[in-house]
């Protein structure tokens, strides 16, 4: 019997596929849309959904923010906290990843949240720890640009530090409740910390009680070599992004090999690969789907809005029809950068749209229907030695239709394989999910 993966979808809390038939019409932002996805994706027992963020209006394309506001592409997006509280008291098992940039929240301030979430949701909350990667962003905050990427990484590592030493200021049985001798909390259990670094200071304690976790999942996406190593010594979970099952593979054992430098288990993390299924009733009407989608008229731009906005980098001023005319680098999101630029290919900037389906998140071509696809990742997740997938829509788009082709569709597949859960051990948090398997 082959070994199950990890399942977990990635979304946001921006407008739906509102111009499509099967969407919200554009309107999700009282919640619900996005609700009945969680209890979708807890109904096929994956085992978290993460809420993406993004803290600016993108203005990189074309120079301004018109497209992408006409577009709706990274602009409108509402905050995920609340979304993450509303669907996790919408379920009982699914776990709940928001994203928190280190950029924008005092460390104080994440742990104070994190933990109030995790108590909230009975330790089914995770923290999707961002430095940020756009200037737009950080003007946003009070400063001009960005630090430098390795300066991001430096600061962020000692940002995790603090709130690891604010949710331990708190013993784990510093509250007693202690109804005869009057006493809720020891205060020999519970204890400033005086953190002061090279970036940030706090005195502690937190003013929570410990949730049941006592710290939240953390889950990171680091795709540069030292945005590995703070995945390594950090994350529970790691969302990636590759080319192809040997790149997977090497991305995977890098991280796993780093996870060891820093004295930790490799089993620990739990690497998933971003993917965007087309599926259909047949092979062929999947590959019809897929051309009609990359065929669209305003499909071009849209995902060269979101990349421009992603990397910082104007794609609005290359000849489509032509290769890239030189390899690009960006202080931004060099991971999203270099799974679409395909340095050396030859390929066309209209190609590389083409074939990066829209999604950036592709780590290998899945469009078939759902046994094809189920088949297919058993035999790529075999090939790279594990750990699960990160599921997503094109554009991160989400309609009625493609959330019940995948829990309703591919998932019953994958089970069918053994290649996924099929019920949940009820009770668990967040972290002893990821270390089922």
């Amino acid at each position: 019997m082959p070994t199950p993966f990890h399942l977990a979808f990635i979304l946001n809390f921006t407008t739906d596929d509102w111009q499509g038939p099967f969407g919200n019409g554009g309107n999700p932002w009282d919640g619900e849309f996005h609700i009945g996805v969680a209890r979708a994706l807890e109904r096929a027992c994956f085992d978290y959904v993460i809420i993406e963020d993004k803290l600016m209006v993108p203005e990189t394309y074309g120079g301004s923010a018109a497209a992408a506001l006409r577009q709706a592409a990274i602009a409108p997006k509402h905050d995920p906290v609340p979304l993450a509280a509303a669907m996790g008291k919408a379920t009982s098992e699914l776990g709940i990843v928001a994203t928190l940039s280190t950029l924008a929240y005092p460390p104080f301030m994440t742990a104070r949240l994190s933990s109030t979430m995790d108590s909230l949701l009975r330790g089914r909350f995770g923290w999707n720890i961002v430095t940020s990667a756009e200037d737009l962003a950080a003007q946003n905050f009070g400063m001009d640009q960005l630090p430098p990427r390795e300066q991001r990484y430096e600061m962020a590592d000692e940002y995790v530090d603090l709130v690891r030493q604010l949710f331990d200021s708190w013993d784990a049985d510093a509250v007693v409740l202690d109804r005869e001798r009057g006493v809720f909390a020891d205060p020999d259990k519970v204890r400033p910390i005086h953190f002061r670094g090279k970036y940030f200071a706090s005195r502690g304690p937190l003013n929570t009680v410990p949730s049941p976790q006592h710290r939240p999942a953390f889950v990171q996406a680091g795709a540069s070599p030292r945005g590995r190593a703070f995945a390594a010594r950090n994350a529970d979970s790691v969302i990636a992004i590759a080319n192809g099952p040997e790149e997977m593979k090497r991305f995977r054992d890098d991280v796993r090999a780093k996870a060891a430098d820093q004295g930790r288990d490799p089993d620990s993390i739990k690497v998933l690969f971003c993917v965007t299924p087309t599926l259909g009733e047949t092979d062929a009407e999947a590959r019809e789907r897929h051309e009609r989608m990359v065929n669209a008229p305003e499909f071009i731009q849209d995902v060269l809005v979101q990349v421009s906005a992603l990397t910082q980098i104007d794609f609005a001023r290359f000849d489509l029809d032509q290769p890239l005319p030189h390899r690009l680098e960006t202080n931004g999101e060099k991971g999203t950068l270099d799974q679409f630029q395909q340095w050396g290919s030859g390929k066309t900037l209209r190609q590389l749209v083409v074939e990066n389906a829209g999604g950036l998140v592709s780590s290998v071509e899945l469009i078939g229907s759902p046994d094809t696809v189920a088949e297919r990742m058993g035999e790529v997740m075999a090939e790279v030695g594990g750990d699960g997938f990160m599921l997503t829509t094109p554009l991160l788009r989400l309609n009625r239709r493609y959330i019940a082709d995948v829990t309703e569709g591919l998932v019953p597949a994958l089970q069918r394989r053994g290649l996924a859960r099929d019920r949940y051990e009820p009770g668990r948090t967040l972290r002893q999910r990821l270390l089922e398997f």
